[in-house]
């Protein structure tokens, strides 16, 4: 069960492969983790775990063949355009 789902448009394989490597890199670095990668060596479909928050990364004709669109169009969603969130920035190690 998650929260949300993240879907994102990628141009071709590179470039989905590219996006999946800098929120790995980024979210890794604020202290987030997500569970096993699925579909990163094809760049076809790739989805992050991250528990509450899961996000899927699709080449533009796998968005069309899957419809995810469709599978969620029930659920209510967020501009996050209009947010104003915080950078991001690595977590604190807890002290002893």
């Amino acid at each position: 069960m998650a929260d949300y789902f993240v879907v994102i448009t990628a141009q071709n394989r590179t470039h989905c492969r590219s996006l999946y490597n800098e929120l790995h890199v980024r979210l890794k670095a604020a202290g987030e983790r997500h569970r096993p990668v699925e579909g990163a060596d094809l760049g076809w479909w790739i989805v992050l775990d991250y528990g509450d928050v899961v996000v899927h990364l699709l080449q533009e004709e796998a968005r069309e063949y899957y419809g995810l669109d469709k599978l969620y169009q029930e659920c209510p969603t967020v501009d996050w355009q209009a947010m104003s969130l915080p950078p991001l920035e690595p977590k604190k190690e807890a002290e002893a």
